[in-house]
């Protein structure tokens, strides 16, 4: 884990988070996952935080889900930014803006420090909005991780 990373958001921080996950998933068929990456690497700086948050979807297998509802939260720690990217089918039922006041209002938080509790209360939006559109089947399985991804 970059040392960055390390210091604004230590382990117990990130598994808080992926316990915020685990237990707005209980409610929803959807998938989140929360990615932490300190800043862009040197063959990346051309490339914007949606961009990044496209290939960061991909490389964890978001796009394979069986509903195709996962949402990624993705953190730019050098610019505190965040942001939301939804898979195909939540992307039709949920406009941008509604994405972008969630990014605004974590990265505020950011600006204050405070990063776990702002991604824990992003990621609880985000599984409320999930719960509305996508409700927890009977059989549904965890298909994605929901420990942060640090990078």
């Amino acid at each position: 884990m970059a040392n960055l990373v390390k210091q604004i958001m230590p382990a117990q921080d990130l598994n808080a988070i992926a316990d915020a996950i685990a237990k707005v998933e209980q409610q929803t068929s959807g998938e989140i996952r929360v990615a932490v990456r300190q800043r862009r690497h040197r063959n990346e700086r051309s490339l914007s935080v949606e961009e990044l948050a496209r290939r960061e979807f991909h490389q964890l297998g978001m796009t394979k889900t069986k509903h195709r509802n996962g949402v990624l939260l993705f953190v730019l720690l050098e610019h505190r930014e965040l942001f939301v990217l939804a898979d195909e089918q939540i992307h039709g039922k949920v406009d941008a803006q509604t994405w972008q006041h969630i990014a605004d209002n974590t990265a505020s938080r950011f600006s204050r420090k405070e990063f776990r509790d702002g991604l824990i209360d992003a990621v609880a939006q985000v599984g409320g909005i999930l719960a509305q559109h996508f409700p927890h089947e009977k059989g549904d399985r965890d298909e994605l991780p929901n420990e942060v991804d640090v990078r």
